[in-house]
């Protein structure tokens, strides 16, 4: 079956020639597509922002978010209406307004398809629309990262932070009265480290002071922040549950599942554990 052409989803009378693709990417401390699901404001910054030239030198800005895992795919983000400019580089110098007459139902909703060459995010869109396809259409607006259940957790530390920081109720209902065994790896280097939540410090307290820490006060992962870095930690640390209880599951128990699984890992000679 033949893809469907974004192009034919556009209003009637829509000129690309006034119109700027935005490919907004991961900036190196947060994705735009957090943004998008969950804060409208930062969304409208990102589409405000000037690089060193005028990329935003049209009348309309089509904006798309690219997708966590898949770099050919990009959320829709609206179409923006540019109503004013000044000169100032690395500053918010755009004044951008939403026009949700153009496309609004599919804001949050539209998938497109395109693989991009080369590093310019900021393209004509005439010399694009060809190459992009609809790739989905949801039936709700994107809101952000789902829990996707406790034995499906699969995450990095970014994305732990954006769902802390959106204070996301899926999980946090799911795991602030858990206690659980879980498994950190360093996605580059394989390297583990094993931790676990008990007493009164639910999994969800527990990995709210990663996403705030970073390292979560442990001292094999501290030094390896220091070796290589947050934006690192950030993209290649991954987070896991290897088990999990309710609160009223006794503490020596979880204590000693966390040090069955530091052997099975071998996670004290090979990995990050120092206890």
């Amino acid at each position: 079956m033949d893809p469907i052409l974004l192009e034919t989803l556009l209003p009637p009378g829509f000129d690309p020639t006034r119109v700027k693709l935005h490919f907004a990417v991961f900036n190196g401390e947060s994705f735009p597509i957090d943004a998008l699901g969950n804060d409208p404001d930062q969304w409208q910054r990102w589409n405000s922002w000037r690089n060193v030239n005028d990329d935003f030198n049209r009348q309309f800005i089509f904006s798309l978010a690219q997708d966590r895992r898949d770099p050919t795919l990009w959320l829709f983000g609206g179409i923006w209406e540019v109503v004013g400019r000044r000169p100032e580089p690395r500053q918010h110098s755009y004044d951008v307004i939403l026009r949700q007459d153009l496309m609004g139902p599919y804001i949050k909703r539209l998938f497109v398809r395109v693989a991009l060459t080369g590093r310019n995010r900021r393209r004509n869109m005439e010399a694009c629309l060809g190459d992009m396809t609809v790739a989905s259409i949801a039936e709700e607006p994107f809101v952000g990262i789902p829990f996707p259940g406790h034995d499906r957790i699969d995450h990095s530390l970014g994305e732990i932070q954006t769902i802390v920081k959106q204070g996301r109720p899926d999980w946090r209902i799911a795991l602030e009265h858990m206690k659980g065994v879980y498994v950190i790896h360093d996605t580059v280097t394989g390297e583990p480290y094993v931790g676990s939540a008990y007493g009164d410090t639910g999994i969800w307290q527990r990995w709210s002071h990663y996403a705030l820490t970073l390292h979560g006060d442990n001292v094999g992962l501290k030094a390896h922040l220091a070796a290589t870095g947050e934006e690192y930690f950030r993209t290649t640390m991954r987070f896991a549950l290897l088990e999990f209880w309710s609160m009223r599951t006794d503490d020596d128990h979880v204590i000693d599942r966390e040090t069955y699984w530091k052997q099975v890992l071998v996670s004290r000679a090979l990995g990050h554990n120092r206890n």
